[in-house]
């Protein structure tokens, strides 16, 4: 599958890349500093340098015949307001130029959905998120409502709680389970949900919990 990856110098953005080209997947990546990005796997993607906040590079990274996108950026307390929606939005935009598949995003999980069990854990997840991590937590909010506004786009997500380095263990649940702010998930095994969302309709414009 031709695939265009977002976010790929990151912690999770390097395991999808990784998983991507172990799979046998045609990889392009944008990034503004490809040198960040891993030598053996540098020379096994196409390689687009640009900003993802420049529609223009975004569009570049978007080749014609492009089956699928992958969102892997991540937000800091660096990062300008509404990062992930605004680079979404320009996705899109290319997107439906090209005519091309699908957009598999990674959110977070303290975006509450109508079909979560929202427990105590579950909104002190938010609460902490809310009060501590705003910059992050209003940007996955704006990201997850134009998406919702975006049903043209077959896209496909899902919302980890914590992040952490660790080995692939393969046996994560996925769905709406109950989760807490103590829930997490290795950044190997969030990868190993996206890619496999890639060729599997199960979850189209959904973005469930994916927790051990």
């Amino acid at each position: 599958m031709k695939v265009s990856l977002f976010g790929a110098t990151g912690a999770l953005g390097s395991e999808c890349l990784r998983q991507a080209i172990e799979a046998g997947h045609e990889v392009t990546v944008l990034a503004r500093s490809p040198s960040k990005l891993p030598a053996e796997l540098r020379e096994r993607v196409q390689l687009v340098e640009g900003d993802a906040l420049d529609a223009d590079a975004v569009a570049r990274a978007i080749p014609a015949g492009t089956e699928a996108v992958l969102f892997a950026v991540g937000v800091d307390s660096k990062s300008p307001e509404d990062l992930c929606t605004d680079v979404t939005r320009h996705i899109l935009t290319a997107l439906r130029a090209a005519g091309a598949g699908r957009f598999v995003w990674c959110g977070g999980g303290s975006n509450l959905l109508p079909k979560d069990v929202v427990t105590f854990g579950a909104k002190f997840v938010k609460f902490f998120a809310t009060t501590f991590m705003g910059l992050r937590q209003r940007d996955k909010e704006h990201q997850l409502a134009l998406l919702t506004e975006s049903r043209d786009v077959a896209w496909f997500g899902i919302r980890p709680l914590q992040m952490n380095a660790g080995p692939q263990r393969s046996d994560y649940r996925l769905g709406y389970h109950a989760f807490n702010g103590f829930s997490k998930i290795h950044f190997t095994d969030c990868a190993h949900a996206m890619i496999g969302m890639l060729d599997d309709d199960t979850w189209l414009h959904e973005a469930p919990i994916v927790q051990y």
